[in-house]
C-alpha cells in the first residue's frame, strides 16, 4: 500500500502546487506545468500499481443493491465531467463539473468497496476534490458562462453512454464485472 499512499500523495500536491505556492508556480512558467504534469502523471501511475498489488483488508461488506447505486452514479458522473466540455444549454450549469464528476465517482466506488485499499484510494481522491473545490473558490471569481444550443446537450448524452459503455468494456478486460449477474 505504499505505492497507492504515495501516488495519493503526489497526486494531491501537484494538482495543489497552483494553490498552495502560486508564485512559485508562476516562476516557473511552462517548466511548472510540465513539473505539475509530470507530477499528476507518476501519482497516478503509483496509485494503479499501489491498488492493484493492494492486498484485500475488508473493512466493510457492501451490500449488493450498492452495485445499481454505483452503475447510476457512475453515468452521472460520466455526465457530469463530459459538461466542462460542452458547449450547450448546461453550459455553466454548476462551477466544477469535472471535480464534482471526481467526488460523485469515488463515493459510488466507495459504496461498493470495502476493502482498505478502495477507501484509502477513493476516499483520498473524494477529500482532494472537495479541498481543490474550496480553494478554487477562495482564490478565483467565477464568470458563469453563457449557454449554447440545446443540440449540444444531446450530443453530451450521447458522449456520455458511449463512454460509459467503454468504461464497462475496460473494467471487464481489467477482470471486474460491474453489472450484478
Amino acid at each position: 500500500m505504499v505505492y497507492l499512499i504515495l501516488g495519493l500523495i503526489l497526486w494531491i500536491a501537484a494538482h495543489l502546487f497552483k494553490r498552495v505556492a502560486p508564485d512559485l508556480r508562476a516562476s516557473l512558467g511552462n517548466a511548472g506545468k510540465g513539473i505539475a504534469a509530470v507530477g499528476i502523471l507518476a501519482g497516478l501511475v503509483l496509485m494503479v500499481i499501489g491498488y492493484r498489488q493492494a492486498d484485500v483488508i475488508n473493512v466493510w461488506y457492501p451490500p449488493t443493491w450498492t452495485v445499481h447505486v454505483n452503475n447510476l452514479m457512475m453515468l452521472g458522473a460520466v455526465f457530469l465531467y463530459g459538461m466542462s466540455a460542452t458547449k450547450g444549454r448546461l453550459r455553466g450549469a454548476m462551477r466544477h463539473p469535472q471535480l464534482t464528476a471526481v467526488k460523485v465517482w469515488a463515493v459510488a466506488h466507495l459504496l461498493v468497496n470495502g476493502d482498505l485499499a478502495s477507501l484509502i484510494l477513493f476516499g483520498g481522491l473524494l477529500i482532494w476534490a472537495v479541498l481543490e473545490v474550496v480553494m478554487i473558490n477562495k482564490s478565483e471569481d467565477w464568470n458563469r458562462p453563457k449557454p449554447g444550443e440545446a443540440k449540444r446537450d444531446i450530443l453530451l448524452v450521447v458522449i456520455t453512454i458511449v463512454l460509459f459503455l467503454i468504461m464497462t468494456a475496460i473494467h471487464n478486460w481489467l477482470g471486474v464485472w460491474p453489472f450484478p449477474g
